[in-house]
């Protein structure tokens, strides 16, 4: 019972703490209010929840926004805000957050070739910077619990599209098992339980 030697955190083909970005991208009331593909009230719990683990991982966060400035729309709902407390908001007039200059650049800045990304909606401010992404070289990971569409038909579509341009398709648990890998990793296991534990996966540790 013994586990190898823990791969280099920056190179290893999965996903750690050390290689990946999370981003989220337009977690504001009229894109939620929109959503039809799942129960809204969940897709809030479930971004809310992949965010405290991803600030839990110390994974760096790049939040973006659009039209906050402009008067248009309003910022993030408070439940997120209250998670990301001191993390900056790169608000946009672009409909892919891509081609705004300093959210690409921020993002960029991290020096991560590992996109784990959340937006509103999978068929528009997921897919375009998505697709961006892939061609630029990146890796990118939707996570298909905490992202929704304005139907399951163009919620689903928008996901085999990014997932033929290269993207890999993930969920919350797998993240969230994929950032722990070993049990012997004790500084972060109690978080990675309370973490689960508080979106209904009810885990025990032999």
């Amino acid at each position: 019972m013994t586990s190898e030697t823990r791969r280099s955190p920056l190179e290893d083909h999965l996903l750690t703490p050390e290689n990946c970005v999370y981003t989220i991208i337009d977690y504001q009331p009229t894109q939620i209010e929109s959503i039809e593909s799942m129960r809204r009230f969940q897709l809030i719990e479930n971004v809310v929840a992949l965010t405290k683990l991803m600030r839990d991982y110390k994974v760096p966060t790049i939040l973006s926004t659009v039209n906050v400035t402009t008067g248009r729309n309003r910022d993030t709902v408070p439940q997120l805000k209250e998670v990301l407390q001191d993390v900056p908001s790169y608000d946009r007039t672009s409909i892919n957050a891509w081609e705004d200059v300093e959210y690409k650049a921020a993002l960029k800045a991290t020096g991560r070739k590992k996109i784990v990304i959340v937006a509103l909606w999978t068929e528009a401010c997921l897919t375009f910077p998505a697709l961006d992404a892939l061609a630029e070289g990146y890796e990118v990971y939707p996570v298909v619990d905490a992202v929704g569409g304005t139907s399951v038909l163009a919620h689903e579509t928008a996901l085999r599209r990014v997932e033929q341009a290269g993207a890999q398709p993930t969920s919350y648990a797998q993240i969230a098992c994929e950032l722990q890998r070993d049990w012997n990793r004790t500084e972060t296991v109690q978080q990675f339980f309370t973490d689960l534990s508080d979106t209904g996966v009810f885990l025990e540790l032999d």
